[in-house]
């Protein structure tokens, strides 16, 4: 039997979206209209969520609606901001059964179909949050309206081990087409879980009509009237099946590019898609339902539910972090140095912050044109919709440039981003804190040098912390907050709020070399590179790693980090942390090479040319892929015990985030600790488990 919602099991734990319903009689409609508000009773801090009680209120509301006289049409839309957030993950631990799974994707389907199947005009007031589920019950209905304030909007399942599993990998490739459709359901999960605004939406096909947040309602129920009327005609273009296989398959070879095919819900939902072509509704949903309930119980998604929650806990409430209310407040910023990383930190604290911005460099030419590349990001942003024009202009009003350091005196927080090298900051901040008043903060983005080094020559080194952004800045969602012994709670606390200002994950670390991230990039990669050292070729090391789905392979790392940047961080963890860390010298060759080590025609894959193959030198142990796995897995093992042994880290949660945040570590994989902890390496590395210090 098909389960509906009113079959479902109650949970205790259910914050209850209940569905109120509205009788409306708007001019020209000559009969009702029936809008049903979601809405869990709290406000757009909690956004509304459908676990067994959500979906039997809204059940419940389409009975009273279809009991109703003289309804016109039905329009659903959901509290301030909040449309609907899909289904409650925090529940679907609870799941105790495969059947039970199938049964909630069968309840879904069942009350959707309800909205799709109706005899009277329906219409999706998307006002909001629309994510998942959410947005599939936007799918089915007839008609959508969106705000174009509206932000969140998308299909992000296969990021946690799921598929659209509510009608959205069948309806959305027959709306819009298969190849927009596969870029929403599987492309942008993949991309950092990218989301969709309220004006991508008709661009897209996906809505029919977009209104300004102030007056939405009324916009879009005049609208709806209009529709149902027939006053408006809304027509939609023909989808092209003939390209679909052709689609479908450029699709599949994205996500063995992308992940190695390592996530089992984007191969999952790449099916569903490619069989929305022929099947129908009714095939496509039961296809749904199977596919939902196997990942549901399945090793990626629960994994998943580990660091979805840990993301939503520390990154809101940050591990350490002093009280909020120590911190200081940031009026304008000094960024030393004019290069790409200060260009980009110094546009983001201009869009983050809204407080003048001043940078500097050796001499006015060097100055101007960081200032000329901050421009032109600006004019980007604004030629993408992303800043509206009067924003532009105030950006660009916002950042200055100059060659003398002296425009640094009124600033409350001067960063510096120049060259990689001790000896070179220990002179930045020497001469900016002749400048900068004593209250003001001076901040570093050194990816792992000493920071307690760096303040050894400060006159206040309490003021000195490290702020690690990582490349390229405004994607990025991680920053490392490093204190030293020095550093008060004052200074540490403001790192902290600038953060969230800026809209970025803090994690803390002590000041130990290259910190969390890089250190744990830094080990993979020497453990990657030994291998070859010993004997493995690099085409066999480079894919050891694909089970895992990790963003890039170990030699495009190397590709995008810069072989030479690579190999100077290679030479301090090797001074700093010992032989764990060798000086490989097939790295330095490749570093110090005059030619192109990768090829050009493969840009960010990491293949290396035959000129650079020749100078690579291979010793007589190699190893098989699965053999270099054990070794890098085993690698990083031992390294995060170190890490927590010596303090970098309070906990093992907090490397989890990082790597998440800051390296792209999968969320199917559950983080790090946990993955290396179920494989086993965790116990046979050290004995015990990493999770067993939390």
């Amino acid at each position: 039997m098909y389960a509906t919602p009113l079959d479902l099991p109650d949970f205790a734990e259910e914050v209850v979206t209940e569905a109120h319903v509205r009788f409306l009689e708007p001019r020209g409609l000559g009969g009702r209209a029936a809008l049903i508000t979601l809405d869990n009773g709290y406000d757009h801090t909690k956004p509304s969520s459908f676990g067994p009680g959500g979906l039997k209120n809204l059940w419940r509301a389409l009975d009273e609606v279809d009991a109703a006289e003289d309804v016109k049409l039905v329009a659903v839309t959901g509290k301030p901001f909040i449309f609907l957030a899909g289904a409650d993950i925090k529940l679907m631990p609870s799941l105790e059964s495969r059947e039970q799974g199938l049964m909630l994707a069968q309840a879904g389907h069942a009350l959707y179909k309800r909205l799709k199947d109706s005899a009277v005009p329906t219409f999706a007031f998307v006002n909001g949050v629309a994510l998942g589920g959410g947005f599939e019950l936007a799918l089915h209905c007839h008609y959508r309206t969106v705000s174009t304030s509206a932000n969140g909007l998308g299909l992000p399942e296969v990021s946690i081990g799921l598929i659209p599993g509510w009608g959205g990998s069948q309806i959305l490739p027959n709306l819009i087409g298969v190849e927009k459709a596969a870029q929403v359901v599987v492309g942008n999960p993949l991309n950092q879980n990218k989301m969709l605004k309220g004006t991508d939406l008709v661009p897209l096909g996906i809505a029919d009509a977009q209104f300004e947040a102030a007056d939405f309602l009324e916009e879009s129920l005049d609208w709806a009237v209009k529709v149902a009327t027939g006053e408006i005609a809304v027509t939609r273009p023909e989808i092209d099946r003939e390209a679909w296989p052709l689609v479908i398959a450029g699709a599949r070879k994205l996500v063995d590019e992308k992940v190695h095919n390592a996530s089992a819900a984007a191969v999952r939902a790449l099916d569903l898609l490619e069989l929305a072509r022929t099947a129908t509704f009714e095939e496509g949903s039961l296809a749904e339902d199977e596919a939902l309930a196997d990942l549901e119980v399945g090793p990626q998604f629960q994994a998943s539910i580990y660091a979805f929650n840990l993301v939503r806990a520390l990154g809101k409430r940050p591990e350490g972090a002093p009280s909020p209310g120590l911190a200081k407040e940031i009026g304008k910023v000094g960024v030393v140095g004019a290069g790409l990383m200060a260009g980009q930190i110094a546009l983001m604290f201009a869009r983050r912050l809204g407080v003048p911005v001043v940078m500097t460099d050796l001499d006015a030419e060097r100055a101007e044109r960081g200032l000329a590349y901050v421009r032109a990001e600006i004019d980007k942003l604004e030629a993408k919709g992303r800043a509206t024009r009067l924003k532009a202009a105030k950006l660009r009003s916002l950042v200055s440039a100059s060659a003398d350091k002296s425009v640094y005196a009124d600033c409350d927080l001067v960063i510096e981003a120049v060259f990689e090298e001790l000896s070179v900051k220990q002179a930045v901040f020497a001469e900016v804190e002749s400048i900068v008043s004593e209250e003001a903060l001076l901040v570093t983005n050194t990816s792992g040098l000493s920071i307690t080094a760096m303040a050894s020559q400060l006159k206040h080194p309490e003021r000195l912390v490290g702020m690690h952004f990582f490349n390229p800045v405004a994607v990025m969602p991680l920053v490392e907050v490093i204190a030293t012994e020095s550093t008060d709670q004052a200074t540490l606390a403001t790192a902290y709020a600038v953060a969230k200002k800026l809209k970025k994950t803090a994690v803390g670390s002590a000041d130990r070399p290259a910190f969390i991230v890089n250190r744990l990039l830094g080990r993979m990669l020497a453990e990657v590179t030994g291998a070859v050292d010993a004997g493995t070729p690099v085409e066999v090391a480079d894919v050891a790693l694909d089970d895992l789905g990790l963003p890039m392979r170990p030699f495009a790392l190397l590709e995008l980090v810069g072989l030479q940047v690579a190999w100077h961080l290679c030479q301090h963890l090797n001074e700093d942390l010992g032989p764990r860390f060798p000086a490989s010298e097939n790295l330095r060759r490749l570093a110090e090479a005059d030619f192109a080590v990768f090829e050009p025609e493969a840009k960010g894959k990491g293949r290396l040319t035959a000129e650079a193959k020749a100078v690579v030198k291979l010793g007589d142990a190699p190893s098989s892929a699965e053999e270099v796995r054990a070794r890098v897995l085993g690698g990083l093992a031992e390294e995060v015990r170190f890490m927590l042994d010596e303090g970098v880290v309070p906990s093992a949660r907090q490397v989890d985030l990082a790597m998440i945040m800051g390296a792209g570590f999968p969320f199917w994989l559950g983080g790090l600790t946990p993955y290396l902890d179920r494989e086993g390496v965790s116990t046979a590395v050290s004995g015990k488990p990493l999770g067993s210090r939390d």
